[in-house]
């Protein structure tokens, strides 16, 4: 057990610092305090000493150095079992300082603000509290240091019940929490700096701030432990799961929030009034209408079956008819720009569907290119840039004899934005304006090719094919052909590309190259 008998306290956060100097107080501690800290302890009649006359040194350069000095460093520092350590404070009228309470200027919360200029978020990146807690944090054996008042209460306890000490396994944990707090603190000065001009998007080291949005019940699977985290700085481009609302239903689960990012990611890429459901992150159902109740309607049609118990993704504020729809079959959880009142007191019926709203809907999404998608790997991740590019109907190329019709043209499109989004080897067969059939993740492109036939509810006949990848063989193209397929949107690249083409030729189908790839892993 350590006794405490000085401490300075430091802290931007004031919550509760009067009530805790008041018990340190009774309890014989002496205080020592700087700038608004100590305004606000001797303001409430609290017996204080400043820094300034502890040290003998003024606070100088507008407060930007008050506690770098040696008897505060020292007094933290200082091993108190080392006579060496004894001699040279003795020397140097040093006096040992038992605890350290401090909490950082307000980094995150300034370069949240809006508008924030450069200027004021550099001085509000703290330099003697972060040397503070770290040299307190260092030398826990002798030192009790406290970055978070939630501590406060807990502290003074065992405090009084030990005679003003505290024991070696509250300092330690003490001093973890330091750490974790400081290391933290300086990723998100980095990341703030970093993005005010223009990086290597993949760095020799990279950092990245993380902050706790939630624990989940579990994660995927019940003997897992989950929890859910959001990017910091967090910069609101787009829609995200990160910035939605839950207004009703159970928890979100690991798995609700993996589908609920897919379904947005689809709804997103169209501008047209789109509807999508989701089942294990594959869509199996996107079609797009003139009322989001037809394209909800439309995007059911696709699998009805797969789609009880989906996650479904709209991208309009959801009226009473499309709520009353959606009522038919049991949904895991829905995500919107927003619900009429009547459309949110239908849904909210369903006692456990997790209603999901986003703040702002924005159809032409700001893409952020310093937003990365990351893997993760035992032992490492995978950055990339995300899979944003699109195809430009002017840069495609028409290898075969026929050419696409108009109305082939806007189904490829459609079939081609939905590919994307499917786990590969992916095949697509789809109208202009709805998903006929999803083949997804198979071992080989036929194989994908028949089971989006299998899985179709609609007729095959007539609709066209997206592929993700080239077709290394025929046979996918020749399966297209037996089931009525007219039209295939593909990257090309093959080197069976001739081959590819004439069967397409032969069988009267129109093929697209786009000579972009959208592998989904």
């Amino acid at each position: 057990m350590k006794k405490i008998k000085r401490a300075l306290i430091s802290v931007s956060n004031k919550e509760g610092i009067v009530e805790f100097a008041e018990a340190l107080i009774n309890m014989g501690v002496e205080i020592l305090s700087t700038g608004g800290t100590n305004k606000l302890l001797a303001g409430e009649g609290v017996n204080v000493t400043t820094v300034s006359d502890f040290t003998g040194f003024p606070e100088i350069l507008d407060g930007r150095v008050k506690t770098l000095h040696p008897k505060v460093m020292g007094g933290i520092l200082a091993i108190r079992e080392n006579k060496a350590h004894q001699s040279e404070c003795k020397a140097q009228d040093i006096e040992f300082i038992d605890m350290v309470v401090v909490n950082l200027y307000p980094f995150e919360e300034t370069v949240s603000k809006p508008g924030v200029s450069k200027e004021e978020a550099i001085e509000n990146i703290d330099i003697g509290g972060p040397s503070m807690l770290r040299a307190a944090a260092k030398n826990f054996n002798d030192v009790a240091v406290i970055v978070n008042p939630k501590h406060y209460d807990e502290v003074i306890k065992e405090m009084k019940e030990n005679d003003g000490s505290l024991c070696e396994a509250t300092r330690a944990d003490l001093a973890k929490e330091v750490f974790r707090h400081t290391a933290r603190y300086d990723s998100v000065i980095f990341s703030y700096l970093e993005s005010l001009e223009e990086k290597d998007l993949f760095p020799e080291f990279l950092n990245m701030a993380l902050e706790k949005v939630q624990d989940l019940r579990y994660g995927e699977n019940p003997h897992q432990k989950g929890a859910f985290y959001k990017e910091f700085p967090y910069r609101d481009t787009e829609p995200t799961i990160i910035s939605a609302k839950q207004l009703h239903g159970k928890e979100l689960s690991f798995n609700n929030i993996i589908d609920l990012d897919a379904a947005l990611n689809i709804a997103n890429d169209f501008e047209e009034t789109a509807a999508v459901i989701i089942k294990h992150t594959n869509p199996c159902g996107v079609a797009i209408g003139s009322t989001l109740l037809e394209a909800y309607r439309k995007a059911k049609e696709t699998d009805p079956l797969s789609a009880f118990g989906g996650i479904v993704g709209l991208n309009e504020i959801v009226n009473p008819e499309t709520a009353e729809e959606m009522g038919k079959i049991f949904t895991e959880a829905v995500i919107a720009p927003g619900y009429e009142p009547a459309a949110l007191e239908i849904l909210k019926k369903k006692k456990n569907l997790r209603i999901m709203e986003v703040p702002r809907w924005k159809k032409k999404r700001e893409f952020d290119p310093k937003r990365l998608d990351m893997k993760k790997v035992v032992g490492g991740a995978i950055i990339q840039q995300r899979d944003l590019i699109d195809i430009n109907l002017d840069e495609i190329k028409i290898p075969t004899k026929r050419k696409p019709t108009e109305k082939e043209l806007k189904a490829l499109q459609f079939a081609w934005k939905v590919a994307k989004h499917v786990k590969s080897n992916a095949i697509v067969y789809s109208s202009e304006d709805q998903a006929v059939g999803v083949g997804a993740g198979q071992m080989s492109r036929v194989d994908s090719s028949k089971i989006a036939v299998m899985k179709a509810n609609l007729p095959i006949k007539g609709s066209v094919m997206a592929s993700d990848a080239f077709f290394p063989f025929r046979d996918a193209v020749d399966e297209a052909a037996n089931n009525g397929i007219t039209a295939i949107i593909q990257p090309g690249g093959s080197v069976n590309d001739q081959e590819i083409i004439e069967a397409a030729d032969s069988h009267n189908i129109a093929m697209v190259f786009t000579g972009i790839r959208h592998f989904k892993h």
